[in-house]
């Protein structure tokens, strides 16, 4: 066990009288402290006073502890003092996890919060709560650890041994010494004057006090928002992943599920919400005489704190029925009465019954409410029964038909309704397995949404989604694996980190990968299995391996290398995924892992493992009996091809496996002549992948860039915009767009794309300008068009430049002619870099009649792109002297600075400005100014410039830290200068 953390909190008599005594300065600090971090009411002396002599304080086996002699009563109030280190001696509090002495059955919680509607502007609410939570002894223990972060400990009580059947009267005390706080693993730790017994059940009564968050979605929180013209609040919960304890005192692990009875107190204008359907209602008094609605709800099923759930508002719903079962989606008053919950409503019943169907297990919870909060930060929460989401991820605006916004909704509505499945029913064992709830609903997302609408294409969407975000950030040394071993944690703050692209998106891939080279009867056979087993229950990834195992040992169809176990962990238990090299000429197939700059000497980068590869592919438009590829290199020899027009094979059949796949250069070759001669032979997502896996390839060194550029002939003849927009986001990068030296690549580049473009280009410019309407249903489309018009006005296409002219100035003269949503940005930009300060002004105006913060910002980027220098620094002097609420979106310096002409105007106005401009958006501003500012550079002069620039605007600290990564930026920049050389030259070559 390691050295004892030196902060917690520890209330002891002695320590008390110890504290009375010390100056007023100290007693202001201790004050300070206990606000933080909470202070506990030592239990009344009245029932102290039934202690009958010394107790030996007992824990459970293996760690002695020395007699403890009790004390006098003590006062009804002592401060919480912060324990130095040498005062607490090492122990259980110092680990991340709970020790596995009590296991809680049922909770009865109530909560108090005092938000009352005519004190929205209360600077600091607060509620007070009591919780009884029922428990079982595994071993005996004279010491209680719970979980309770920030709240203060009003009283605590342990009632029992419990038996059934026995009066309250009849129940005895197990008294309380001591409560006292170990923050660092935020621990209550309550001392007992006796152990309690293994096998006995008891109860402890806690009641407490806590703070609403105000300035994070975490725990209780508010938000304040405008409705009906009124300034209005409401109060919603977020638990996961260790927020419970902010609330109430608890056992705040996913493994330690319990019943909860939920009462929420509350003004009685507003309506309380729980997981359950509401119970009853009352009425209470406060000291005051304010009356309170008291608020009751069924017992849930068993379940882990963090899917607890409560919010009180002042909202309206619409509902339907489901199989019997009531569906509400409440939201602001004006949303609901504008219809914009209908949508989200339609499909939320029939994602259910899909759901129910699939895996013949019903829906468990009698209803389901589904909140749509004013600010979630773009996120949802799938708790039991009440499912919250940002109200930007859930309602339909009028003017979202042109958005992808109905899809975007459809996507995370099914991804939480899948939860209710995988998280609720079934839940990880603990946080290092949270890929089994988050990556599964993620993969079902697609399946719920491609079964109500078959003509979606799957594969491309599921690569723009998911699978090129998360190849792109992953690689061999990335730090963690999707499943990662239990004693990796050490700290709270680890797990919150879980919860990113790794979780979510190559775990969803890894399911595609695993439904792939089983087939989606078996597939959902072991799901079904799995989640009977567990229902209620808690499970490991090896539980979900094994009932796969059972599966594939059911039948005999499918053949493994390996089990499934082995063939699973090779994915999850390592980081980053293998580069797949296929000799053509050999049928010779290599594995290796992928890193983001490949070096000669491999033997230097740590990464010895390999991977159990599923590799489906297709040869000639046909596709080919499942391979594995098991160990670092095999021989195939029917994937040998010959020299004939029409011989080709492509790995990696829909890019179900989560690999990237290269070819010898006879390979490249055999695909580059199949695209010029007939691309259509080949399906779209492979020609997506194709060049994505080349240009990423191409870019951490394992082919050539000559290679990724030979794929790109073809495209005069490509016609799916997902596929130019995957090539134009990796041949026209941010920063080719804004580098001034790109004077040599950029008239080669125009010439040899616009050539190619330009068959696309009149596709689409076609329906903006006659049906736009017709791209509402075409999520593809929706997500590429920026890129493709961005690119042809970079281009300087004369018909792009006009046409942003035309719809800018439209726009202008009739506010209701709105532009295209899915152009917005780029037209926007185009108008007030084609125009003057007219267009300018207008926009301006525009822009400070706007409320909501993502118009505000795209309205202030668009600003930025002017391309005249007096304008810009009119711009900036705005920026700096208005007041915040003005200009409050982001750092419109920096903006500016990002621009070709405006980088030189920003370091002007910079140097005149710098301490306006650190006064307005903070010192750390500056320092990310100059990497903007330098991100051309090349040469140590340069750097030498720079920081002379700046050596009167940054400490010491931040100049050493701007010199290391303008060293980084310059090497970055040479790398690129030497690619860029090579494009030119292959430009120069085939133009």
């Amino acid at each position: 066990m390691g050295p004892p953390s030196s902060s917690g909190f520890y209330v002891s008599r002695v320590v008390a009288l110890l504290l009375a005594g010390l100056a007023a300065v100290l007693l202001l600090a201790l004050a300070v402290l206990a606000a933080l971090y909470g202070h506990c009411a030592r239990v009344p002396p009245s029932e102290l006073h039934d202690r009958g002599g010394p107790h030996a304080a007992s824990s459970p086996p293996g760690r002695q502890e020395p007699a403890r002699t009790p004390k006098p009563g003590p006062t009804l109030e002592t401060v919480a003092a912060p324990t130095p280190r040498n005062w607490r001696p090492p122990g259980p509090w110092d680990q991340l996890r709970l020790p596995p002495w009590l296991v809680p059955l049922h909770y009865e919680l109530e909560l108090w919060p005092r938000l009352r509607p005519e004190e929205l502007s209360a600077p600091a609410l607060r509620f007070t709560g009591r919780v009884n939570i029922t428990v079982r002894c595994i071993a005996a223990t004279a010491r209680l650890l719970l979980h309770s972060l920030f709240l203060d400990c009003e009283s605590a009580e342990v009632r029992g041994p419990l038996f059934p059947g026995a009066g309250d009267a009849t129940v005895g005390r197990v008294l309380v010494d001591e409560v006292w706080f170990a923050l660092d693993m935020q621990y209550m730790v309550l001392e007992l004057g006796e152990a309690l017994q293994p096998g006995s059940r008891y109860e402890l009564q806690l009641s407490f006090s806590g703070p609403v968050y105000q300035d994070t979605r975490e725990g209780l929180f508010l938000n304040l928002y405008t409705d009906q013209g009124e300034r209005r609040a409401l109060l919603a919960s977020q638990m996961e992943p260790t927020f419970a304890r902010n609330v109430f005192p608890c056992f705040d692990e996913p493994a330690l599920k319990a019943t909860f009875n939920i009462t929420v107190i509350h003004h009685p204008s507003y309506v309380a919400l729980s997981n359950m359907p509401k119970l009853g209602q009352s009425e209470k008094e406060d000291v005051n005489g304010s009356k309170w609605t008291v608020t009751t709800f069924h017992t849930t099923p068993h379940m882990p704190t963090y899917l607890a759930a409560f919010a009180i508002c002042d909202y309206e719903h619409v509902s339907r029925t489901e199989r019997g079962k009531e569906i509400r989606i409440w939201a602001r008053k004006e949303a609901i009465a504008a219809g914009n919950a209908d949508f989200a409503l339609n499909i939320t019943g029939p994602i259910f019954s899909f759901l129910e169907d699939l895996f013949n297990i019903s829906y468990p919870l009698p209803k389901t409410d589904i909140i749509a909060l004013p600010t979630f930060d773009n996120r949802a929460m799938e708790n039991w029964g009440l499912l919250m989401f940002d109200e930007s991820l859930l309602l339909l605006q009028p003017n979202d038909k042109l958005t992808e916004k109905k899809t975007v909704i459809s996507y995370i509505v099914s991804h939480e309704i899948g939860h209710q499945w995988f998280g609720n029913l079934v839940t990880m064992n603990w946080w290092n397995n949270i890929w089994l709830n988050e990556g599964f609903a993620s993969y079902f997302e697609f399946g719920v949404i491609n079964d109500f609408n078959p003509k979606l294409p799957r594969n491309e969407i599921f690569f723009s989604n998911i699978l090129h975000g998360v190849l792109r950030e992953d690689h061999a040394l990335v730090s963690r694996a999707v499943s990662m071993k239990v004693e990796n944690f050490t700290e709270t703050n680890e797990i919150n980190e879980l919860f990113d692209l790794f979780t979510y998106n190559k775990g969803a891939s890894l399911a595609r990968m695993l439904s792939s080279f089983l087939n989606e009867k078996i597939f959902i056979s072991a799901l079904k299995s799995y989640l009977e087993t567990f229902s209620y229950s808690n499970a490991e990834q090896d539980d979900l391996w094994r009932h796969f195992q059972m599966a594939i040992d059911d039948q005999s169809k499918i053949l493994l290398p390996a089990t499934v176990k082995s063939i699973m962990d090779s994915w999850t238990h390592q980081s980053g995924f293998p580069v797949i090299t296929l000799n053509v000429s050999t049928g010779v197939m290599k594995q290796e892992p992928f890193y983001l700059g490949k070096v000669k000497n491999q033997t230097l980068l740590t990464h010895n493992d390999t991977w159990i590869v599923p590799i489906l592919w297709i040869k000639n438009g046909t596709t080919q009996s499942l391979v594995w590829l098991d160990k670092s290199s095999k021989v195939f020899p029917e994937m040998r091809v010959s020299d004939s027009d029409h011989d080709w094979v492509i790995l990696n059949l829909n890019m179900t496996g989560y690999y990237r796949v290269n070819y010898d250069k006879f390979g490249w070759k055999k695909l580059n002549q199949q695209l010029e001669k007939d691309p259509k032979a080949i399906p779209v997502i492979h020609r997506l992948q194709l060049v994505d896996d080349a240009f990423s390839l191409s870019k951490s060194s394992y082919i050539e860039i000559e290679t990724a550029l030979d794929l790109t002939k073809y495209l005069a003849e490509e016609d799916e915009i997902i596929v130019w927009h995957a090539v134009l986001v990796n041949l026209v990068t941010r920063d080719l767009v804004s580098d001034v030296n790109s004077h040599d690549i950029y008239p080669l580049l125009k010439k040899y794309l616009l050539k190619r473009l330009i068959s696309v280009w009149n596709t689409y410019s076609t329906i903006i300008r006659e049906n736009v309407a017709t791209l509402q249903d075409d999520y593809l489309a929706l997500i590429s068009l920026e890129k493709l018009f961005g690119t042809a006005c970079w281009l300087g296409l004369e018909d792009c430049l006009q046409l942003s002219r035309d719809l800018f100035r439209n726009w202008m003269n009739h506010p209701e002619n709105e532009i295209p949503y899915p152009i917005k940005n780029v037209i926007l930009c185009y108008g007030i870099a084609l125009g003057n300060d007219k267009e300018w002004d207008f926009l301006l105006n525009i822009y400070n009649n706007k409320t909501k913060e993502e118009e505000r910002i795209q309205l202030a980027y668009a600003m930025s792109c002017s391309k005249d220098p007096w304008i810009l620094n009119r711009y900036m002097e705005y920026a700096i002297t208005t007041s915040p609420s003005t200009f409050n979106e982001t750092n419109i310096i920096e903006a500016v600075a990002a621009s070709e002409v405006g980088r030189y105007v920003a370091k002007d106005f910079l140097i005149n400005n710098w301490q306006a401009v650190s006064e307005r958006y903070g010192t750390q501003s500056l320092v990310t100014l100059l990497y903007v500012i330098g991100r051309t550079i090349s040469t140590d002069l340069q750097i030498l410039e720079l920081q002379q620039f700046c050596s009167n605007m940054l400490e010491e600290h931040q100049r050493l830290t701007v010199q290391a990564k303008l060293q980084t930026i310059k090497n970055e920049n040479l790398k690129n200068k030497e690619r860029s050389a090579r494009i030119a030259a292959w430009l120069q070559k085939n133009t």
